[in-house]
């Protein structure tokens, strides 16, 4: 089985971890990986069945976070129930919206920006 798996660098790993907890219900899952430094070398966070890994920025190694290099360079999307109740959830938590909650096309979408610099697509189907 073929399965893609999102991995956020951050440059604070571990309020990252916390800010994704409350914006979007997420957990840690298996066991997190600190540097000495105390620096988050590597964990994963389960949202629902969906995983994605989440680091430090490690710089020796390429791993830059959106915050050092200005921008994001791509987008999560992140299914959900409820977008308006999701985007709110996620904007109380501290994203900064970026696109308001719109319908089109048998779907309701709303952009956001989360706290690291990571873009965020919330997105559920509408009947």
């Amino acid at each position: 089985m073929t399965r893609l798996v999102p991995y956020l660098t951050v440059h604070d790993g571990a309020a990252a971890v916390a800010f994704y907890a409350a914006a979007f219900g997420a957990r840690e899952t298996g066991e997190r990986y600190d540097e000495e430094d105390g620096r988050i070398g590597h964990t994963t966070l389960a949202i629902g069945d969906d995983v994605f890994y989440l680091s430090d920025e490690f710089h020796e190694y390429g791993a830059y976070a959106p915050a050092t290099v200005g921008h994001s360079t791509a987008a999560i999307v992140l299914g959900v129930a409820d977008v308006d109740a999701a985007y709110a959830a996620a904007v109380a938590a501290g994203a900064t919206p970026d696109r308001e909650p719109s319908g089109e096309g048998g779907e309701k979408r709303g952009w956001l920006v989360d706290p690291f610099g990571h873009r965020w697509a919330l997105n559920s189907r509408q009947d």
